[in-house]
């Protein structure tokens, strides 16, 4: 009988002591995306295009939603460059998370053509979430590309 309840005793103390090592770790919920995220697609257009960014995803009111802000750089081979700040809610079920965005503000817009007419749209996200570190999925947007999203510790510029 003694064998057993030392056997509990162990397992007790493992069972009540991992969130505290996990927190003294740096452990995260695998769930919370809350925070700073940089992005970065796959090339698309034939290679030709890729685009990269932060996103700072913050509680809303709402359970399930977020409210985030995103600045974006598309760099094409084919017609230049553009930077992009954009407002955002992020809606969470389960480990999917859907980004849909607003353009806010071009920061920058370049272009090697000179009868280039620039038209932007929205950059919008189908996630999944992998882990506290990573999550993975497509851009939706004028074209769809696969992309992959790391948290940061740096704030949205």
């Amino acid at each position: 009988m003694s064998l057993m309840r030392a056997f509990a005793s162990i397992v007790c103390a493992v069972l009540l002591g991992a969130p505290a090592l996990a927190d003294a770790a740096g452990g995260r919920d695998p769930g919370d995306v809350l925070g700073t995220w940089r992005f970065q697609t796959k090339p698309y257009r034939g290679g030709q295009c890729i685009m990269s960014g932060l996103m700072h995803l913050k509680d809303a009111p709402e359970s399930g939603v977020y409210s985030c802000e995103l600045t974006a750089l598309e760099v094409c081979s084919l017609w230049g460059r553009s930077r992009v700040r954009q407002s955002c809610e992020a809606r969470r079920f389960g480990n999917q998370v859907s980004v849909r965005s607003s353009i806010e503000e071009f920061l920058e817009t370049k272009s090697d053509l000179e009868d280039y007419t620039f038209n932007y749209v929205p950059d919008n996200f189908a996630l999944t979430v992998q882990s506290a570190e990573r999550m993975y999925g497509s851009l939706v947007s004028a074209v769809t590309a696969p992309v992959e999203f790391r948290r940061t510790r740096e704030g949205v510029s």
